[in-house]
């Protein structure tokens, strides 16, 4: 099992970071298996970072095998998704960025990635129009639809799919919209797809 991630997915999100980059693919890190958090399980903030930030994405679950899959046959690959928590060590990915060096170990640490409970696609509506969002102790400080996504769904398999073979099990994160931040012990995470709650846990 490997986790594909798709950072600068939304414009929103793009502004709040300064990004201004015209992308015309998405762009592509990965997150080690150990990364993989579920089940509700507590998120343990690590002792390496001083601004770990949460960031609020739909993540898609591949359950067939595939390799340079063309898009308009992407939707054959999944049937299920969830909201999860792509962590990020800010402190530590800005300082490798401003150096000029490869910040995996920003993105790809034990626990950063994180899953609700999967739905099936048919529950979930139309997956280029999903609505979801994520509360922190109660107040909401993420909303999105992946309507807004920069490279949709179907795109960013058939683009991964170019690189690495997709294989049962595998996770895609698709991108985060405006409203990333800090975490701290005690916060109380809550991630929605529509009406439906399907992630729920606490850092400690």
């Amino acid at each position: 099992m490997k986790i594909i991630a798709v950072g600068m997915n939304y414009a929103s999100h793009n502004k709040e970071m300064h990004h201004s980059l015209e992308l015309s693919e998405p762009t592509i890190f990965m997150k080690s298996d150990s990364s993989l958090l579920k089940d509700g399980k507590p998120f343990f903030i690590p002792d390496f970072s001083s601004e770990i930030h949460y960031e609020a994405e739909i993540v898609v679950k591949i359950d067939k095998l595939g390799k340079n899959i063309a898009e308009r046959f992407a939707y054959r690959y999944y049937n299920e998704i969830t909201v999860g928590i792509d962590f990020t060590a800010r402190d530590i990915q800005n300082r490798l960025r401003q150096q000029g060096l490869p910040w995996e170990i920003s993105k790809a640490f034990d626990g950063s990635a994180v899953t609700g409970a999967f739905i099936p696609l048919c529950e979930a509506g139309d997956i280029n129009k999903i609505p979801f969002c994520l509360h922190i102790n109660g107040a909401k400080v993420q909303k999105g639809n992946t309507a807004e996504m920069l490279f949709p769904v179907d795109k960013i398999i058939a683009y991964a799919s170019r690189f690495f073979t997709l294989k049962i099990g595998d996770l895609i994160y698709t991108g985060t919209p405006a409203g990333v931040g800090s975490v701290k012990i005690n916060d109380h995470l809550e991630g929605y797809v529509g009406e439906t709650k399907l992630l729920d846990f606490y850092v400690k």
